[in-house]
């Protein structure tokens, strides 16, 4: 056993041999020509800076080999993707280790190998055990496609473009698992043939061979092992060469771009727009950045985020994935990869050649249709950031003028007057008129926490009593807060997502010079919206504040004995996550704390944390105008909270969630089996 190892190209003719290495230049040189395709197309990007690329490396890794991200919210996924993956790697390495002893140590050494021994044998024993483990991952995926029919693999579009380019992506995938798995098989039956032939004493290192080769006897084909051998091989090496060269033209092509585009994601991305300057409207394919790029070649077409997509499931013509596949074909064709796929994709455009993304690749109702809910960026396994694409490409019907009445009519409300209700300044702060107590001007004395209080809270009628009871909260607990009162603008989160980046600018430099003139240790706000640009957008000019939602703060308090109830509440409720404070934000334990700490019997729903259905207002779709016949994603979200047994309370954390699920439960007609509630209105009752 210490000298087992395998003759290389055993009982083959010189001209298979030969043939064989003619096809590795050839299969080599198609692979590379394909890369070097796709990178022209990279190339066509905008620059954009990377840092911690070590750190990026391996965190990717880590959560690639994990399977971390593919097995998030499914774990069947996960777990055959990990065994392909792992198995499919061993044999890449093992064929790498291979022609490295063979082809390179022992034509420059005199024959030396280390393919021999110790290392043969578990050599063998690793890629015997991790090979089976991809076959069985295949077999696995393919059950999962071809038995379970999943809703996600459906790629029927959601709008009115040509469904027939779909049927080669369905073909593609099967083509992809099919191919892989005749690698694994033929490469097994392989070692059996050589094992029925030879019968080496290191057979017992070779398990999944040894089967193989058993069969081969059961049969009684082991006499014609070494003939059948030849031709197997020949099969095997061609196939296996084959794919090499097809990885760059298929969707193969996610075995590079998806590890790639793991290392480069931001985690921030779709919280932290790129600083003012630095957004570029995204009117060409030149104007996306060689990053983006990337992404749309590592979309696996997984279907994920098309599945928990708001506005798909509400009706509306947007499916991320769909998206990101029209952008991909649309950039294919640009540099020449031109597929049946490609060419139906040209079919479905305007006439025109003008290559604009918004309006010639995708429709303006499609972009206007998103909710920046980030609920695809989250469930996305490969770090596809969508959110961003959209909202450049919305830049480009902001500045042509291609969007609803009412969005327009609430931009030039913003701009004039600060706030999206086209009401005065000074009008802000009269919801405090209703108080027993003052609240101090932030811009006239010291305050521990200023409160940006937010559009919505400031006027809506509605809002303003929910604003006066988080007043009145605050004051109980002895808190030292003010507000800026007409000093205060649209923090401008919703603005920059709709795509007017020169009118945020404009409100986030009016802020920035109110909150410049006050003295404060933190800003608190009940606004999730304006929480996140606060926090992590406003940071972009230098000044970083420290940031609280209402929530965190009371939680604080609560654990610091500050806040205590004396007057429990005795109800079952169920809580709403926002998605500015949840997905975009990691805030989920305060607000379930606050509603447990009150008495309340908290019932989650079936959705809920980061995976909470969006309530459709995000991104500016409050201020637009819904197509009659869709059910919105907030009538969706009240059908859910009624199948919970027992719960009457709808509990919420943020002034726009208030208004859009009252108005849906009114929609329904459940407004009284269903009651709409601020989750500080709970709190005010039990104190």
């Amino acid at each position: 056993m210490a000298d087992a190892t395998r003759p290389i190209f055993e009982h083959l003719p010189a001209w298979m041999v030969v043939s064989f290495y003619v096809l590795v230049v050839v299969s080599t040189g198609l692979f590379l020509f394909g890369w070097a395709i796709r990178a022209r197309k990279y190339l066509r990007g905008r620059a954009v800076p990377l840092d911690q690329l070590p750190a990026r490396f391996v965190r990717a890794a880590r959560d690639l080999y994990s399977s971390r991200t593919i097995g998030h919210r499914d774990r069947f996924a996960g777990t055959s993707h990990a065994l392909i993956l792992w198995g499919f790697t061993a044999l890449f390495i093992g064929t790498v280790i291979l022609s490295f002893d063979y082809d390179i140590l022992r034509r420059l050494f005199n024959g030396y190998s280390f393919y021999r021994g110790t290392f043969y044998l578990g050599y063998k024993l690793t890629l015997d055990i991790l090979g089976l483990g991809m076959l069985a991952g295949l077999i696995l995926m393919g059950v999962r496609r071809g038995w379970f029919r999943l809703f996600r693999l459906d790629y029927r579009r959601v709008d009115t473009r040509p469904q027939a380019p779909r049927r080669l992506y369905r073909i593609g995938d099967w083509v992809f698992v099919g191919w892989l798995f005749a690698l694994g098989f033929t490469g097994f039956l392989l070692e059996g043939l050589r094992i029925a032939a030879d019968h080496p004493s290191s057979a017992s290192f070779s398990p999944v061979g040894s089967v193989f080769a058993a069969g081969l006897r059961l049969v009684g084909l082991q006499h014609q092992a070494g003939a059948i051998h030849t031709g197997l091989w020949a099969f095997h090496a061609t196939i296996a060469l084959a794919f090499v060269a097809y990885i760059p033209y298929s969707k193969a092509v996610h075995i590079v771009a998806s590890g790639v585009n793991l290392i480069l994601r931001d985690r921030f991305a779709a919280s932290r727009l790129p600083a003012p300057g630095d957004q570029v409207v995204a009117g060409t394919l030149g104007d996306l950045t060689w990053k983006q790029l990337i992404a749309l070649d590592a979309c696996t077409k997984c279907g994920r985020c098309h599945e928990v997509c708001p506005a798909r499931a509400s009706g509306a013509p947007l499916s991320p994935r769909d998206l990101v596949l029209d952008l991909r074909e649309y950039a294919d064709r640009m540099i020449g990869l031109r597929t049946p796929v490609t060419d139906r994709l040209a079919a479905a455009m305007p006439a025109e050649l003008v290559p604009r993304l918004a309006g010639h690749v995708i429709p303006p109702e499609t972009l206007w249709a998103c909710t920046t809910c980030m609920a695809c960026v989250e469930a996305c396994p490969v770090g596809i950031e969508h959110v961003p694409l959209i909202v450049g490409m919305r830049q480009t019907l902001i500045e042509t003028g291609q969007m609803d009445g009412n969005l327009q009519t609430a931009l030039q409300n913003l701009g004039k007057h600060g706030n999206s209700f086209g009401t005065s300044p000074r009008m802000r702060g009269r919801w405090t008129q209703g108080l027993s107590f003052p609240i101090k001007d932030a811009r006239k004395a010291p305050v521990e926490y200023l409160w940006f209080v937010g559009d919505f809270a400031s006027y809506d009628p509605r809002l303003q009593d929910v604003s006066r009871s988080t007043a009145r909260v605050f004051q109980a607990l002895g808190l030292d807060f003010g507000i800026l009162f007409d000093a205060e603008r649209n923090a401008g989160n919703d603005v920059r997502r709709v795509g007017e980046e020169g009118l945020y600018e404009m409100l986030r430099e009016q802020n920035s010079r109110a909150l410049a003139g006050c003295e404060f240790a933190a800003i608190v706000t009940t606004d999730p919206h304006s929480y996140n640009t606060l926090k992590k957008e406003y940071s972009n000019d230098g000044t970083a504040y420290q940031v609280l939602h209402y929530t965190e703060l009371l939680a604080q308090l609560l654990e610091g004995g500050r806040l205590k109830f004396t007057r429990p509440l005795s109800q079952r409720v169920t809580y709403h996550d926002p998605c500015y404070l949840g997905r975009y934000n990691g805030v989920y334990e305060a607000p379930r704390a606050l509603i447990r700490a009150t008495g309340a019997e908290l019932v989650d729903m079936p959705r809920c944390r980061a995976n909470a259905l969006c309530c459709g207002a995000g991104g500016g779709r409050i201020w637009m105008t819904d197509n009659p016949g869709q059910e919105r994603p907030s009538e969706q979200r009240i059908r859910e909270a009624m199948t919970l047994p027992d719960v009457a309370t709808f509990v919420v954390a943020c002034p726009k969630d208030v208004t859009m699920y009252a108005a849906a439960a009114k929609a329904l007609g459940v407004e009284e089996r269903m009651q709409v509630k601020e989750l500080i209105e709970l709190v005010e009752t039990a104190l």
